[in-house]
């Protein structure tokens, strides 16, 4: 009897038709040549696939699979004849090019799978083979803990035995758990209510992510479906690295959601690292933590490969990560090494943001103080020693409903503080208000500043820093008359590490503007661009900043700040983070001692000869720019800096902060 499977050709734009007969493989003519009995039913038009045509279910080969014939109880031989097949094959199901789906049901009455439907995977390559005869050894593994396994792991039946095996080919019998992958269903339209509804989600499923109800806002359902489907992938690769395995292929192609216990299940593991090879006898204290951190290395994240925790939470966040080419971009920021903790400042370029309700994915990873980005860079980290295991993302702020009550570590605090300053910096409403509140949050950061040392500063310092907010007096253009109508663009400030041991860092502040000319604003604001670039060179040494008190205030001008923020940090809520008892008279920092300075300007050849226009425009710019921008000697000392964000202060006390800019 014939029977039709199918396969995926990623790079095909046709359906092919094959017929397999043996060791041949021979190409039926004809574009739309399909199986004369079987239908094959494609859910997704934009999928190619060709259809296989076999004249038989192919079998283990008896020679290599009798090391598999020594039973646990655990894998199931079974016949051919143990099955009904059905005329139908979903495309989810569909993995690689080398293997052929079919879908059926057990008709053996006496199996405990009777009446089961499940997916037949005919493996034809020899690594394909492997791969399925791996995914046999690794359940008889785990076969001991069988709820768990069957809970978040694609359940693996057994393998089909039959005296008249084709000698070329692998059958192995699994699980059937829907038929759609991951991929598949956020590549729908409606993927959100549909999933919703699959998921059956009612207050009491809902708990158990620590949410108190069901409905709401857009960004408030996905957020929840996100908390779910995590936690649940999390807790399955937990299960697999406390039996010493690693997955190595996670990814959304290989991960499906079952309609029937509403569990995440991930793929076969049929390419599963086994990391205590040597037994039980090799989990000694030494080896454990070097093993566990290779284990994280391959599933929470793995650059170069599409196969990490972390790429499938961005791209069930993120949509836009859906299409190839900004997942490429997002792909190559990784892989020239660029920290994932700016993550953001990178794809705020990127992603669109020009719906109503604006884009819903930064919504949700802008939430609790920026939980969501801070979740993402931990598990992208470039360095294996910080990037975050299983557990400790599932007691994440970002995977916990605001019924759990999660207690923050200081490096998730300094991150709060962080992505809410730049949050309220970033909505341009400079009111009293808004301007206290963003001096009193640098002044937090800076008393938690857990880089007080120089030669941490000579670590992070270089690199090119966005300027966002000034604690300064702001001139802008409303109300007055400028002498030169200058728009005032980006304000960079770039410090390069010197080449020889000892030599000063290198420091250049770069300033775009736009000049108008003429007496009238135009509409449309263009006009001439411009650069003004000032040069120095800094040497970095240790230091303290004082805090002097003068008849009950502080003598560097924000007395109502600082007195806030004394007061705040004696209380009962900070008494548990902050690293002193009492408010202190000095904190450390890093002192900036600068030498020579020197400025350039460049304009376009229409002002060139007018001296006074030029004048002009130099004023402007030196009005409306920072004093320590356009003067970098009036930088006196660094008071905060990390992996995405720097503060630095001036002479007359104002505070600069600081966002990295990265490229892709």
């Amino acid at each position: 009897m014939a029977l039709c499977g199918i396969g995926f050709t990623p790079t095909s734009k046709r359906v092919e038709v094959w017929y397999l007969r043996g060791n041949s493989v021979t190409k039926l003519p004809g574009r739309s040549s399909m199986c004369r009995q079987p239908k094959i039913v494609n859910y997704f038009r934009g999928n190619s696939m060709r259809v296989i045509c076999l004249s038989s279910v192919g079998n283990a080969q008896s020679a290599s699979i009798d090391s598999l014939e020594e039973e646990s109880g655990h894998v199931i031989r079974f016949k051919k004849s143990d099955f009904k097949m059905i005329d139908r094959a979903s495309v989810g199901l569909g993995g690689r090019t080398d293997e052929v789906i079919f879908e059926a049901i057990v008709k053996d009455p006496n199996s405990h799978l009777y009446n089961t439907r499940v997916v037949l995977r005919q493996l034809i390559s020899v690594q394909a083979q492997r791969r399925g005869k791996r995914a046999i050894e690794v359940l008889k593994r785990l076969a001991h803990r069988k709820l768990l396994y069957h809970y978040y792991s694609m359940q693996v039946h057994g393998y089909i035995s039959s005296p008249s095996d084709a000698q070329n080919s692998f059958v192995l019998v699994h699980g059937y758990h829907g038929s759609f992958s991951l991929r598949h269903w956020l590549q729908q339209s409606n993927w959100l209510p549909t999933l919703e509804a699959t998921l059956a989600l009612d207050e009491e499923s809902v708990k158990k992510v620590g949410d108190d109800s069901v409905g709401g806002p857009a960004v408030s359902r996905q957020l929840r479906i996100t908390r779910i489907l995590m936690r649940d992938l999390l807790i399955g690769v937990n299960y697999l690295h406390s039996h010493g395995l690693a997955h190595t292929e996670l990814r959304l192609e290989n991960v499906h959601i079952s309609p029937v216990d509403r569990h995440i299940k991930v793929g076969i593991l049929g390419n599963a690292s086994d990391f205590y090879e040597d037994g039980a006898n090799s989990r000694k204290a030494d080896n454990s933590l070097d093993r566990r951190k290779m284990m994280i290395a391959f599933d929470i994240s793995s650059h170069m490969l599409q196969r990490c925790v972390g790429f499938i939470m961005a791209k069930m966040v993120l949509r836009e990560l859906m299409d190839p080419v900004i997942f490429m971009r997002f792909k190559s920021f990784l892989n020239k090494g660029n920290d994932p903790s700016c993550l953001r400042e990178f794809l705020l370029s990127i992603l669109s943001r020009n719906s109503p309700q604006g884009n819903i994915g930064l919504q949700m990873l802008d939430r609790n103080w920026g939980a969501g980005w801070n979740l993402l860079s931990l598990l992208l980290a470039t360095k294996p020693s910080k990037r975050i295991s299983c557990l400790d993302a599932l007691r994440h702020p970002f995977l916990c409903g605001p019924r759990w009550r999660v207690a923050p570590s200081m490096n998730g605090i300094l991150w709060g503080l962080g992505s809410t300053t730049v949050r309220i910096a970033e909505e341009y409403i400079y009111h009293q208000p808004q301007r206290n509140r963003l001096a009193y949050f640098i002044e937090l950061m800076e008393m938690l500043n857990p880089h007080s040392r120089p030669r941490s500063w000579l670590e992070l310092l270089p690199g090119k820093w966005r300027l966002l907010y000034c604690t300064g007096r702001h001139i802008g253009l409303t109300l007055r008359q400028p002498p030169a109508r200058v728009l005032i663009g980006a304000v960079n400030l770039t410090v390069s590490r010197p080449t020889k041991p000892n030599a000063n860092l290198a420091f250049e502040s770069d300033i775009g503007f736009t000049v108008i000319i003429g007496q009238e604003w135009p509409h449309n604001k263009n006009g001439m661009t411009g650069k003004m670039n000032v040069n120095t060179s800094f040497r970095v040494t240790s230091g303290r900043r004082l805090y002097l008190k003068e008849v009950g205030k502080f003598s560097f001008g924000q007395s109502s700040n600082m007195d806030s923020l004394a007061q705040k940090l004696s209380g009962k809520k900070w008494r548990k983070v902050v690293p002193f008892k009492e408010f202190p008279s000095s904190l450390p920092v890093a002192r900036l001692v600068s030498g020579d300075i020197e400025l350039t300007m460049s304009l376009g050849d229409q002002l060139n000869q007018n001296i006074v226009t030029l004048e002009n425009i130099v004023q402007e710019i030196r009005t409306q720019v920072p004093t320590e921008i356009f003067d970098l000697s009036k930088l006196v000392c660094g008071t905060y800096v990390d992996s995405r964000l720097l503060v630095l202060r001036g002479v007359s006390g104002s505070a600069l902060l600081f966002t990295r800019s990265l490229c892709g």
